[in-house]
């Protein structure tokens, strides 16, 4: 069983001011749904990710900097804009995570951070189209602990 091959990558150093690069993913997960959103959040923490959660696409824009021109100087200072994946829901009020997704590959300083769509729902125009605009991967939800490890590893995979 190879499952040491991604996780010990992951649990070297978890100070955030050290860009070491690959020892940490951060993961911005957003999801409308609150049980959805721990859900993630805990299965990402057994995998020895560092999570931030948004409760919608907006918050989420909020945090990466997309917001407003002020936010996004602030972003840029702070260093949140360290994230190594963004997580979201298609399904959400006010944006879905397609829009969220279009929006940060839109971005010259973000459209490189993979973006990864989940849904509870299985339709296959709907993956398509997410795949076509520059999802990493589209996950049928509930998310399960496999998905999160084969997600890690397809990513380490990425970007090395």
């Amino acid at each position: 069983m190879n499952r040491g091959s991604c996780s010990s990558l992951m649990e070297m150093d978890y100070d955030e001011h050290h860009d070491h690069g690959h020892e940490e993913l951060h993961v911005l997960a957003v999801d409308d749904n609150l049980i959805d959103r721990k859900l993630v959040e805990k299965l990402l923490k057994i995998s020895s990710c560092k999570v931030t959660t948004a409760e919608n696409a907006i918050r989420a824009l909020e945090y990466l900097g997309l917001g407003d021109q002020n936010q996004h100087i602030d972003a840029l200072t702070n260093n949140v804009m360290k994230v190594n994946l963004i997580i979201t829901d298609y399904c959400m009020p006010g944006m879905t995570g397609f829009e969220l997704l279009k929006k940060v590959k839109e971005s010259s300083d973000l459209k490189e951070v993979p973006v990864v769509i989940m849904s509870s729902e299985s339709i296959p125009t709907r993956i398509n189209k997410c795949l076509a605009s520059g999802a990493q991967m589209f996950m049928q939800k509930p998310l399960k602990l496999s998905d999160v490890e084969k997600l890690k590893c397809h990513l380490m995979n990425c970007r090395s």
